[in-house]
């Protein structure tokens, strides 16, 4: 298991590294022109139905042989952006293939029920420096995209920003009003830290619906293909401070691996991926200027029993796996609480617009867990964090999988998305003094909130504190910070010597036992020798 590699931060807004494939099967006379999402669902259907082949690259040798920053060259030519000139409120844009982008994608626009291929065009890009490398642009019309863009006035009227990207096996991200690219989502997760190694579904294919003159939204549909699965997606989307995407996913086991003797399939259902570096809550900084550089600093969940969790993230030693057993689900995401330029103190990057997403389960998800993987990384060059839904029992071979979630895209709104009651972790520390009693680790939470903020300074607040296997509790207390109105639970843990990791918990509760604050949920590793 290895991180994914990224070569340059600005890259990231287009590719994750990982590379899409054309479909080997081709509309029938039957399909085309017709199309509805239950056509595409049939068609995932028979595609599961057959031996999962991989088309070959039909990018020539010339692009292949671009280098980074000549592919940065070619550049999509703004003024011959899709619909540009029907005044609709989105606009489409395309990926060039070329460098490590050798697989291409179809795309097609849906107008009246009916699809139209949109063909590659050399005319819609500006080659700039590349031209020279490549020495010739005649593209054949079929040759694909390696991906789109989608435009809309998310901040002002007028101005046609970033709405939406999708480039790279089942890969996307969205933005949000006053929010840069960060996190990515993906369309299904595979075996992902399992034995054997992961498999990345690929969009082979999309079909963009034609929006109203005053459409709020727009309708995406994708199919889905691998060695394993076929899949027909479903994507609503609809921007603002909250950008909000609706998915409906139909998911097909191939048959070819489907039988009773067929490698064993983990399903992560709506993925996440994000970059943990370092933050306050590490245990150790690199020689680094700024005090923390994530896209996300804890994953939150909302358990079917009502409890709010929050894990903050980590850079660990080795693959680190954890999971939470849920039934029911009411959400989880990982979130970007620090907001605060002073938090990263970093220009070009602004890791404190990083968005936030927050999935929120459509219908009866019933058991299952959450699980986050969380990867060594030496930079911030590489997506390090993964979180996703896996259901306890996916469905028998011939069955497919339904699932529905809507996705909330932020970074300024989450009160509006999450309604927490409760105050919130806003800043984990931890350390160790080196005058008396140094065999104890430190930790500091702090929670905030509008309701603690309001309590007084001698009200009966008590930190519940409990730890697993691997050391036990010392000196637990509960404080309010009488400069900011947070409160502040501060213990301390005596590792028992077994070097082994310790699960750790942390809520505030008043002397009804009533609990103020969401559930700060920490692994804490002890320190190699």
């Amino acid at each position: 298991m290895s991180t994914l590699s990224k070569p340059h931060a600005i890259f990231r807004t287009a590719t994750l590294g990982i590379l899409t494939s054309l479909a080997a099967l081709t509309l029938s006379a039957q399909d085309a022109p017709a199309f509805s999402f239950a056509k595409l669902q049939e068609r995932a259907a028979a595609l599961a139905a057959s031996p999962y082949q991989a088309a070959p690259s039909r990018v020539p040798e010339s692009l292949r042989r671009l280098s980074y920053d000549q592919y940065r060259e070619i550049e999509y030519k703004a003024s011959r952006a899709f619909w540009a000139d029907a005044g609709l409120p989105f606009r489409l844009q395309f990926f060039h293939p070329g460098f490590i982008q050798v697989h291409t994608v179809r795309i097609n626009e849906v107008d009246g029920g009916e699809a139209r291929p949109i063909p590659f065009s050399s005319g819609l890009f500006n080659y700039r420096a590349a031209e020279k490398q490549l020495g010739s642009t005649d593209f054949p019309a079929d040759m694909g995209f390696s991906g789109l863009r989608v435009h809309n006035p998310l901040n002002s009227p007028g101005k046609w920003d970033d709405l939406i990207v999708f480039q790279g096996a089942s890969y996307f991200r969205a933005l949000a009003k006053g929010a840069h690219y960060g996190l990515s989502a993906r369309g299904l997760a595979l075996n992902t830290a399992e034995p054997g190694g992961e498999e990345f579904p690929v969009f082979e294919e999309f079909w963009i619906e034609r929006p109203a003159p005053a459409a709020k939204s727009l309708r995406i549909w994708a199919l889905m293909n691998s060695a394993s699965v076929t899949g027909a997606y479903q994507f609503l989307i609809a921007p603002g401070a909250v950008t909000v995407i609706d998915v409906d996913a139909v998911i097909y086991r191939r048959a070819s691996t489907a039988d009773a003797g067929g490698k064993r399939l983990v399903f992560g259902i709506a993925p996440l991926t994000s970059m943990f570096w370092f933050g306050e809550s590490s245990a150790a900084h690199p020689d680094d200027l700024r005090p923390a550089v994530h896209d996300s600093d804890g994953l939150l969940l909302h358990t079917g029993k009502g409890e709010w969790l929050w894990r903050p993230l980590d850079n660990p030693r080795s693959v680190r796996v954890s999971s939470f057993s849920d039934e029911h689900p009411k959400g989880f995401g990982l979130m970007q609480r620090a907001r605060d330029f002073a938090d990263y103190q970093d220009i070009e990057a602004a890791y404190h617009l990083r968005p936030s997403v927050w999935i929120e389960p459509l219908g009866d998800w019933g058991r299952g867990a959450v699980r986050l993987v969380e990867l060594p990384t030496p930079d911030e060059t590489n997506d390090n964090i993964v979180a996703f839904w896996t259901p306890a029992a996916p469905p028998p071979a011939g069955e497919p999988l339904r699932v529905a979630y809507r996705m909330h895209w932020f970074a300024d709104a989450g009160d509006s998305v999450l309604a927490l009651r409760g105050g919130i972790v806003v800043a984990t520390r931890q350390g160790r003094t080196f005058t008396h009693e140094t065999d104890l680790r430190r930790f500091w939470i702090d929670y905030a909130g509008d309701a603690l903020a309001k309590l007084p300074a001698d009200a009966r607040v008590e930190a519940v504190v409990t730890a697993g296997a691997g050391a036990e509790i010392a000196h637990v207390s509960a404080q309010k910070n009488p400069f900011d109105n947070s409160w502040r639970a501060a213990f301390a843990i005596k590792p028992d010597g077994s070097g082994a990791p310790v699960e750790l918990r942390c809520f505030l509760r008043n002397d009804r036992h009533e609990a103020l604050t969401e559930t700060w949920s920490y692994l804490w590793n002890p320190p190699t020798q």
